[in-house]
């Protein structure tokens, strides 16, 4: 049976799995959908048209899915989608999409967004990132998976930051940050690559030397940027962890942190 506390207010098109926990004074809005084993806590607003998977947990004060803080949203019905098993702690804040671009604000399974983190309109956030206390991204960012944003880290809109890079606390990105890249500072300069966080999923230390040393073509070799991402390329064909950064420096459209 659903477990809604009697102060919960949940709209008549809503729909939530039969063992969904939702916590007084929490409001779930119209043509959401909420999926099995999620906890809602108390004071939690769910805007429409939002769809949370399974077994997601949203802590007190949070705001999921209202409508984009853009002067250009003229109320469409645009949507927020929500995968599996993360974590929204307290005043976490995730925006809808918008008619000029995705329609849809997308985030994958397995994050953790720490208290007062913020999520923009028609961003995409990958799998398994860690949003550290007071970080935020402006609409149209994209982060890849296990990307982790350190305290009070801030990311320029339609900026992209690759998988596995680390953003260190207070950083302030305004270019793309590519794969496995840590970035500091203000603008966000790069500073070596996130070899710890690298070790802990288990890559070897033959991909983390792969990557030091593609890190070392791009940044310390002072190669025209087209060179190096040709080299990286090349490398790829030998190392299969360096496709993923030859990939993202080919799409680079803002330029890259250097």
């Amino acid at each position: 049976m659903t477990r809604v506390h009697a102060s919960a207010v949940i709209d008549p098109s809503a729909e939530l799995e039969p063992d969904v926990a939702v916590g007084p004074y929490s409001i779930v809005g119209p043509d959401v959908v909420i999926g099995t084993g999620s906890v809602i806590g108390p004071h939690v607003v769910i805007g429409a048209r939002t769809r949370l998977g399974m077994r997601n947990r949203i802590f007190q004060f949070a705001s999921i899915g209202e409508i984009a803080q853009d002067r250009k949203y003229g109320g469409e019905p645009t949507t927020t989608t929500i995968g599996d098993d993360n974590t929204f702690r307290e005043y976490a804040t995730v925006h809808a999409g918008t008619a000029q671009d995705r329609g849809d604000t997308l985030i994958g399974n397995g994050n953790l967004f720490l208290a007062y983190t913020h999520v923009a309109h028609d961003c995409v956030v990958g799998h398994f990132t860690t949003f550290s206390n007071n970080a935020q991204i402006a609409g149209h960012v994209r982060i890849g998976d296990w990307a982790v944003l350190g305290a009070f880290a801030g990311v320029h809109q339609f900026c992209r930051v690759g998988a596995h890079a680390m953003l260190a606390a207070f950083a302030v990105v305004l270019q793309d940050v590519p794969p496995y890249v840590t970035v500091q500072g203000y603008p966000a300069r790069p500073h070596g690559t996130n070899n710890e966080g690298l070790r802990r999923r288990g890559y070897s230390p033959e991909d983390i030397l792969s990557i030091r040393r593609a890190y070392k073509v791009l940044y310390r070799e002072n190669m025209p940027l087209e060179e190096a991402r040709a080299k990286i390329a090349a490398d790829a064909g030998k190392a299969a962890v360096l496709s993923p950064l030859a990939e993202f420096l080919a799409a680079s459209s803002r330029g890259i942190v250097r």
